[in-house]
C-alpha cells in the first residue's frame, strides 16, 4: 500500500538517479546536467526570455543567469535585448550550440532507452502525464511545466 511519503520519496530517487546518471554521462562532453536541460528547452526552436526560459525549466532565474553567463561564454547561447521590453534579455541557441545540444542528444541515449526499456509503451506516456499533472499541482503560479515532451531529432535540426 502506497503511503503519502512514498511519492515524495520515490520521485526524489528517480530525479536523483538520472541526474547522477546524466552528470557522468554528459561530463565527458564538459557540460553538467542541468545545462543540458537548458540546451534541450532551447532546442525547441524559438528564442525564450531568460525569465520564460527558468519557468520551463522549473529553475531558480538567478541559477539559470548564472548557466546562461558560462554558456554564453562557451559560444553556445545568444543573450540579446528583447524586442518589446528593454528590461527584458532573449535567450537562443548558437549554431555551435545546437550542434553540442545534437552531440549531447545522441550521448543520452542509453540513458533514454534505459529508462524507457523499465516500462511498457503505454506506462511511458502515464508516466509523463503523471508526472507533469503532479509538476503542476505543486507548482503555485499555475504555470505550466516543459511544454512539449519530445525534442526535434537530428534531422529536424539540419
Amino acid at each position: 500500500m502506497t503511503t503519502n511519503s512514498d511519492i515524495p520519496i520515490a520521485l526524489r530517487a528517480a530525479y536523483l538517479a538520472l541526474h547522477r546518471r546524466s552528470e557522468t554521462q554528459f561530463a565527458t562532453h564538459d557540460v553538467t546536467a542541468d545545462q543540458f536541460v537548458l540546451l534541450a528547452t532551447l532546442s525547441r526552436g524559438h528564442a525564450l526570455t531568460q525569465r520564460q526560459l527558468a519557468r520551463r525549466m522549473s529553475s531558480d532565474p538567478s541559477t539559470v543567469r548564472a548557466m546562461l553567463v558560462l554558456l554564453e561564454r562557451r559560444g553556445l547561447v545568444q543573450r540579446d535585448t528583447h524586442a518589446t521590453d528593454a528590461r527584458a534579455r532573449t535567450v537562443a541557441l548558437t549554431a555551435a550550440g545546437k550542434r553540442k545540444f545534437r552531440k549531447l542528444w545522441t550521448a543520452g541515449e542509453a540513458i533514454r532507452e534505459q529508462i524507457f526499456g523499465s516500462l511498457q509503451p503505454d506506462e511511458a506516456e502515464a508516466l509523463v502525464g503523471l508526472l507533469l499533472r503532479v509538476a503542476e499541482a505543486l507548482n503555485g503560479e499555475g504555470v505550466a511545466v516543459g511544454g512539449s515532451t519530445s525534442f526535434h531529432s537530428q534531422e529536424d535540426e539540419t
